[in-house]
């Protein structure tokens, strides 16, 4: 069995970070990632979904000094669920992504430079032809696949 995301996308926010009595420490930052792809009208469209990180121990060291809202990273971990109560007692669940890994993809010529985007944009696009003279089915919704 595997359970192994990969995401790149911009932090949406700096990290939180809790440290824990015994030096356990945790950090957790919210990633965005973007999708462009073009609808039926043949207008660009553009969806967003957020992420949920969570990094212990050591990458959340390395997460309170390097990570900075808007920075874009590769993120590497396993979706996980968990089941919590809010304050009124009411049963609540998360769904989180814990890394094992994560890399900035920033050019860092100056210190305060945040490099950005999304992937891929309307100038990366290529137009889709269909080389084997066969017919597609017709599409029943705007969704890219």
């Amino acid at each position: 069995m595997i359970n192994k995301v990969l995401l790149i996308g911009n932090l949406g926010k700096d990290p939180e970070v809790k440290h824990f009595e015994g030096g356990n420490m945790v950090a957790k930052f919210s990633v965005a990632t973007n999708e462009n792809y073009m609808d039926k009208a043949g207008e660009w469209q553009k969806k967003t979904e957020w992420h949920d990180i969570v990094v212990w121990n050591k990458n959340a060291e390395r997460a309170e000094k390097i990570l900075k809202k808007g920075m874009m990273v590769y993120v590497e971990g396993k979706l996980t669920h968990r089941k919590w109560q809010d304050d009124q007692g009411n049963n609540r669940y998360t769904t989180e992504v814990v890394a094992n890994s994560y890399r900035l993809l920033e050019k860092r010529d100056r210190p305060d430079q945040i490099a950005g985007g999304s992937f891929p944009s309307p100038t990366d696009a290529t137009p889709q032809t269909n080389t084997n003279n066969t017919t597609s089915p017709p599409a029943d919704d705007d969704l890219p696949f």
